[in-house]
């Protein structure tokens, strides 16, 4: 029986993600170095993270890294770092995941969304102006599913207002825009080493990346309890200190990240190219002078939940990021926002869905799931 006549049941799996596959590639390598971590006896704030902190830097440009225990306790520190204290507002896109505004929530500010650019999902500097007040400290530029914000229109627009920006590079380590890294373009780049992540720890963990040299040492006072001393406590702090298990797996896998990178951008290619000018598919865009990292490969379609039931009862994995978009959240009912307040968020979070998209992702694989998008929109 050909694959075209099975039944859905039998296709085989094409997972939106596949870790198991990275683990069997690299496996004895993250062994040897766990190994080595075990052997020294050192698990907190000792050489592997140090070391990692480096390489981070001068991955993205930047003159420090300050590891901590989440992509969260990031974006959280990062804040402080940058003097956003209770009662201050920080702009936000509502196009995102909920630690982004929920970091902002944490140390008692008040998230202010700006909607985003329909082409890109981030956002939108055009939107800045008119979310302003005498109250905004920062703004969040976002770099979703691997591509940078326009960052030029948001710095001056941030220099102009005497306002910090703040990049959350979650998702987008590996990134360039117009030339430069993402994680060198503000004040301070939060990073997350979520293990889905492009570059995943086995565990939570993340960095913060700065070139101000104050900020770095404020950040790891604030990571450490506050501690400016042994045992002396200059401020409030928070206990998010990236453990070397953690570090030594990620300089393992940071090795391979350029390898990484170029695959996912090849695949993106192959599934571009073969959903070009399918009707109602939008593919990712990368603008002149962007490298997108392409942690996730997005396109728009409107009968989006359709098609990925469509995917599921062919054994085609796929994942939405993300469905309900943060103005419109329970947690932020408050805040007296409803539907078509930014209509830019809302449409995105209708019709966008996140094909399989890893490294190990093989030619055929993605044939089939762009063949499978392709049958769903013509039939």
């Amino acid at each position: 029986m050909s694959e075209q006549t099975q039944a859905p049941s039998a296709f085989r799996a094409v997972p939106q993600l596949d870790l198991a596959a990275q683990y069997a590639a690299i496996g004895g390598e993250i062994r040897a170095a766990i190994e080595k971590v075990l052997a020294s006896q050192q698990f907190i704030l000792g050489l592997e993270g140090a070391a990692l902190e480096a390489e981070i830097a001068s991955l993205c440009g930047a003159a420090h890294g300050v590891g901590v225990a989440s992509g969260t306790d990031a974006l959280i520190l990062a804040l402080r770092a940058c003097g956003v204290c209770a009662g201050d507002e920080v702009i936000i896109p509502p196009f995102t995941f909920v630690a982004t505004a929920s970091a902002v929530s944490a140390i008692g500010a008040k998230p202010v969304f700006a909607d985003i650019r329909p082409d890109t999902y981030n956002i939108d500097p055009s939107d800045l102006p008119r979310r302003v007040t005498r109250k905004t400290k920062a703004i969040f530029a976002v770099h979703l599913y691997g591509l940078s914000a326009d960052m030029d229109p948001i710095l001056e627009f941030a220099r102009a207002n005497d306002l910090r920006v703040i990049e959350d590079n979650a998702q987008s380590l590996g990134a360039i825009y117009k030339g430069r890294h993402t994680g060198s373009l503000s004040d301070a780049a939060c990073i997350s080493f979520y293990p889905t992540k492009n570059l995943g720890a086995y565990g939570d963990a993340g960095m913060i990346v700065t070139n101000s040299s104050e900020s770095a040492a404020r950040l790891r006072t604030l990571r450490n309890h506050g501690q400016s001393g042994k045992y002396v406590s200059s401020e409030a702090g928070w206990n998010s200190r990236l453990d070397e298990i953690q570090a030594a797996i990620l300089r393992v896998k940071l090795r391979h990240l350029p390898e990484w990178q170029r695959a996912r951008q090849a695949h993106a290619g192959a599934y571009s190219k073969l959903l070009l000018g399918v009707p109602g598919i939008a593919p990712p865009l990368v603008p002149e002078n962007y490298e997108h990292a392409f942690h996730q490969y997005t396109i728009r379609v409107e009968q989006r939940d359709a098609l990925q039931q469509f995917l599921n009862e062919r054994n085609i994995g796929s994942a939405v990021y993300y469905p309900v978009p943060l103005h419109l959240q329970p947690l932020y009912g408050l805040l007296g926002h409803k539907a078509g307040d930014f209509p830019h968020a809302e449409h995105a979070a209708n019709e966008v869905i996140s094909l399989p998209m890893y490294p190990e992702l093989r030619s055929e694989q993605i044939a089939r799931v762009a063949e499978a998008v392709t049958e769903f929109v013509t039939k």
